[in-house]
C-alpha cells in the first residue's frame, strides 16, 4: 500500500492543521462541561449535558480530527484529489467549529433558534465536504481495500449527517418522529461506517508504515468493507420495520466484524519490527482494547438481563468507545501525522537550500510520553467516574483538561518549529538571489 502514496498531491499544512488545532478544544469544553454539571451528567445518557458532553467529543473533537486527515489522505493514500483545497477546508472549518458549539449549547438550553442555527451550519459545511469528497472519489476507477473503505466511510457521514440533523430538528420543534429509531441509525452508521471503517481504511495504510508490522491478510483488506457495510444496511433495515430478533442478530454481527478488525489490529502490533514500542503503539494498543471492551459491554446489555437492567452501562460503553477508543487512536496519529507533515513541507520548501528538521525534533519523544501518562489517567478517571460518580466525576473533568491541554500544546510546537524553520527557508532564499 506504501506505493500508492503520493506526496506532491498533498494539500498546503494549513488545510487539515487547523481542524488539528481545533479538536483538542472541544475536548477541554468537555472537560469543563463536566465540572459544571458535576455527577448530575452521569445519571443518563439522555440528560441535556451528557447529549452535550457526547456531541463535543463526537461533532467537536473527533470530527474535526477526522475530516482534516481525510483532507490529508484523500488526494495522498488513494489519488482522489479535492478541488481547491485551502478554500474547501476555510468553508467547512468554519462552519463546522461553531456549527458543534451552537449543537452542544442547544441540548443544554433546549432552544429552537440554537438548534436551527446548528443545522444550518453544519449541514452546509458537512454538504460541502461529503460531496467534494464523493466526487473525488468516485472519479477514480481503480479499487483497493483502501479506496473502497473510504467510499463507504463518505457514505457512513452522509447517513450519520442526515439522520443527526433529522434529530436535531425533532427535539428542536418537538417533532413527533420516530426518535429511538432515527437514534439508533445515527449512532450505528456514525460509530461503525464513519468511525470503524475509515479507522480501518487508513490503518491499512498506517499501521504497517508508521508502526512496522506486516500488512493486514489479504482476507482482511477484501472482505471486511463489504461485509459490515452489508450488515449495517441488513440492521438498519430490521431497525426501520421493527424485526427485534433480526436486530438483535445483525446487530452482533457488525459488533463481531468490528470486534475482529480490533483483533486483527492488535496481532499485527505484537508483531511490529520497532525495537522499542514508542507512545503511538501505546496509543494504538489502548484504543484496540477500549474498543473491545466497549464491544463486550454492548453485547452484554443486549443479552444479558441483568447487564442490561444497569441503568449506567450505556455510560461505561460510551466512555470506553470515545475517550478509551477513538480519541486515543486519533492523538496517537496525529503525533505522527503532524510532525511528518511538517518534514514533508518543509522538505519541499527548502529545496535542497535548507535540511527540514528531523521529525523527532518536531515534536520530541519526551512531550508525547507526557502526554499520553495524562491520556490515560484521564481514561482511568472517566470509567471511575460511571461507576462512582459524586467521587471521580471533578477529578475526570480536570484531566480530561489537562489530557487534551497538553495535546494541544504539542501540536503548538510542532506548528511554531515549522513558521521558524520557514523563516529560515525564506532568508536562505533572499541570500541566494
Amino acid at each position: 500500500m506504501q506505493a500508492l502514496l503520493s506526496y506532491d498531491d498533498a494539500p498546503p499544512l494549513s488545510a487539515p492543521l487547523r481542524y488539528y488545532l481545533t479538536a483538542p478544544l472541544f475536548a477541554m469544553l468537555a472537560g469543563a462541561l463536566l465540572l459544571f454539571a458535576g455527577p448530575d451528567l452521569l445519571v443518563s445518557r439522555w440528560t441535556p449535558a451528557a447529549l452535550a458532553f457526547t456531541h463535543l467529543l463526537t461533532v467537536g473533537f473527533m470530527l474535526q480530527a477526522m475530516v482534516g486527515s481525510l483532507q490529508q489522505l484523500l488526494p495522498v493514500v488513494v489519488g482522489a484529489n479535492l478541488p481547491q483545497p485551502l478554500r474547501l477546508a476555510t468553508w467547512v472549518h468554519a462552519t463546522i467549529t461553531p456549527g458543534a458549539l451552537l449543537l452542544a449549547a442547544a441540548f443544554l438550553l433546549d432552544t429552537p433558534l440554537l438548534f436551527g442555527s446548528a443545522i444550518a451550519l453544519l449541514g452546509f459545511g458537512l454538504f460541502l465536504f461529503i460531496v467534494a469528497a464523493m466526487r473525488a472519489l468516485w472519479s477514480i476507477s481503480a479499487s483497493n481495500p483502501t479506496l473502497l473503505g473510504l467510499k463507504a466511510a463518505v457514505l457512513g457521514l452522509g447517513v450519520t449527517t442526515l439522520s443527526g440533523l433529522a434529530l436535531a430538528a425533532a427535539l428542536g420543534w418537538s417533532l413527533d418522529w420516530p426518535l429511538l429509531q432515527l437514534t439508533n441509525l445515527h449512532l450505528g452508521w456514525g460509530f461503525v461506517v464513519w468511525g470503524c471503517v475509515v479507522l480501518a481504511a487508513v490503518a491499512l495504510v498506517v499501521v504497517p508504515m508508521f508502526q512496522l508490522t506486516p500488512e493486514y491478510p489479504a482476507w482482511f483488506g477484501r472482505y471486511f468493507v463489504r461485509a459490515t457495510l452489508a450488515l449495517v444496511c441488513c440492521w438498519s433495515t430490521a431497525e426501520l420495520a421493527g424485526w427485534r430478533v433480526a436486530t438483535a442478530l445483525s446487530a452482533t454481527a457488525t459488533l463481531a466484524m468490528c470486534a475482529l478488525f480490533m483483533s486483527v489490529t492488535l496481532r499485527l502490533l505484537r508483531k511490529s519490527k520497532r525495537p522499542k514500542p514508542d507512545a503511538t503503539h501505546h496509543f494504538w494498543n489502548l484504543a484496540l482494547l477500549s474498543g473491545l471492551l466497549a464491544c463486550a459491554v454492548w453485547l452484554a446489555a443486549q443479552w444479558l438481563p441483568a447487564v442490561a437492567a444497569w441503568p449506567r452501562w450505556p455510560l461505561l460503553y460510551g466512555a470506553l468507545l470515545l475517550v478509551g477508543g477513538f480519541m486515543s487512536v486519533t492523538v496517537g496519529m496525529l503525533y505522527k501525522i503532524v510532525p511528518f507533515l511538517v518534514w514533508l513541507h518543509l522538505q519541499s520548501l527548502g529545496r535542497g537550500r535548507v535540511l527540514a528538521p528531523n521529525m523527532k525534533k518536531v515534536l520530541p519523544q519526551q512531550r508525547i510520553d507526557r502526554q499520553l501518562r495524562a491520556h490515560l489517567a484521564c481514561c482511568a478517571l472517566l470509567l471511575l467516574a460511571v461507576i462512582w460518580p459524586v467521587w471521580f466525576v471533578y477529578p475526570a473533568g480536570v484531566a480530561l483538561i489537562i489530557a487534551n491541554g497538553w495535546l494541544l500544546r504539542n501540536l503548538l510546537y510542532a506548528s511554531g518549529i515549522y513558521r521558524s524553520h520557514l523563516v529560515t527557508i525564506e532568508a536562505a532564499r533572499l541570500r541566494a538571489q
